[in-house]
């Protein structure tokens, strides 16, 4: 049987019911909300990818030659480093110090989104490999410097190694659902010290507000009016201009309200801080937050704690809460490691990448090794 690849400069260009045909359904332990059709639609027609952005969708899509879809991936044609958190900026500075343009580059993820999910979507092996090798023919046709898949999971990122794809890793924290019946269980297994600072934290917290959580049609537009506010503040103050639009918010509402989980915080009926979650079919994945007022451990209290009760609540099995964050480390969230695969076109540029991923790969893991001996559990 023969299979066929097109670029998709527009998600839309494919039925959403045929994209979503190769994920997980909604409701399956394995669903992944950011590779939804609706997300990355949302991005599309928000505007917050597209023209002007840096991020250019060009998602591959695999047919059989009935006419079939049995493979896809997410792909965009980057002429940045920014809103991949997996970075790159050395590799692009060394590779124009010597005269070979970075830029453009192709990306494999899901934009502004440190997660990892589906990246080359398919039924079978034949048709992740050919994604791969597809990936790779886009580059050596438009004399792009590589292609970077980021935030894949572990299996993949080891088969794309024998095609030719360096590996990198790096690590997040993540909370762990050892089949807590409630937050309170949770806090038993964890030191005597860190439990009672955990408990200061919350009753500092919460003695200030009051925090609802709402989800699908209980959330308003007054309520994405609110949050968007926070997460300009934050954006502003972390790197500069906020990467999602106001209209991103509704549209993804609209598309998969079900799977969002805002948490707000008020006072005096008023909301002044909120956390915006994701639900994923076995996880909760927190993504941004946000606050006009300066309340001590307020932070912690809507990304992490109550992402830990409402996940617990749910029986989902993790929650995964971003980028970067040693301090999640004392509140229970545990060093977890993410992988990316590279594939470079330049030979001189790939072999000086591939000693330095070598060496980091190293510091990597024993970084988690270090962090995991200071995890705040109780020892057996």
């Amino acid at each position: 049987m023969t299979l066929n690849a097109k670029i998709l400069p527009r998600i839309r260009d494919v039925p959403r019911a045929d994209w979503n045909a190769l994920l997980p359904a909604r409701g399956a332990k394995n669903y992944h909300p950011f590779t939804d059709w609706g997300f990355l639609n949302a991005l599309e027609e928000s505007g917050c990818v597209g023209a002007g952005t840096g991020w250019q969708a060009a998602h591959i899509w695999l047919e059989d030659d009935l006419g079939q879809g049995v493979g896809c991936a997410p792909l965009y044609v980057k002429s940045h480093s920014m809103g991949e958190y997996v970075f790159d900026q050395g590799w692009a500075d060394a590779s124009e110090r010597a005269g070979v343009d970075y830029y453009p580059k192709l990306q494999c993820a899901v934009p502004f989104t440190p997660v990892t999910g589906p990246r080359l979507i398919s039924k079978t092996r034949e048709a992740e490999a050919l994604l791969a090798q597809t990936l790779k023919d886009i580059c050596a046709q438009n004399n792009m410097s590589g292609v970077h898949l980021t935030f894949g999971d572990s299996a993949l990122v080891e088969r794309l190694a024998e095609q030719g794809f360096l590996i990198r890793t790096d690590r997040q924290f993540h909370f762990i659902n050892r089949g807590y019946d409630n937050f309170n269980d949770f806090l038993e297994g964890l030191t005597s010290r860190k439990r009672k600072k955990i408990k200061a934290e919350r009753r500092k917290a919460q003695d200030q507000v009051q925090i609802k959580r709402l989800r699908g049609d209980d959330i308003k537009p007054e309520h994405w009016d609110a949050f968007y506010d926070f997460y300009q503040d934050t954006s502003a103050r972390k790197w500069g201009r906020p990467y999602l639009t106001r209209a991103f918010f509704t549209i993804v509402h609209e598309a998969m309200g079900e799977q969002i989980l805002l948490v707000l915080a008020y006072q005096d009926d008023t909301a002044v801080a909120g956390a915006l979650n994701f639900i994923g079919g076995d996880a909760l994945y927190g993504r941004h937050w946000g606050a006009n007022v300066h309340i001590p451990f307020l932070h912690f209290e809507l990304c992490y704690y109550q992402a830990v009760e409402a996940a617990i609540d749910m029986g989902l099995s993790r929650v995964e809460a971003g980028a970067q964050g040693e301090h999640k480390l004392a509140r229970g969230y545990e060093p977890v490691a993410t992988y990316s695969a590279h594939y470079l076109t330049n030979p001189s540029l790939r072999d000086a990448v591939s000693h330095f991923l070598a060496q980091e790969r190293r510091v990597v893991k024993h970084h988690i090794d270090v962090l995991q001996e200071y995890a705040p559990f109780r020892k057996a």
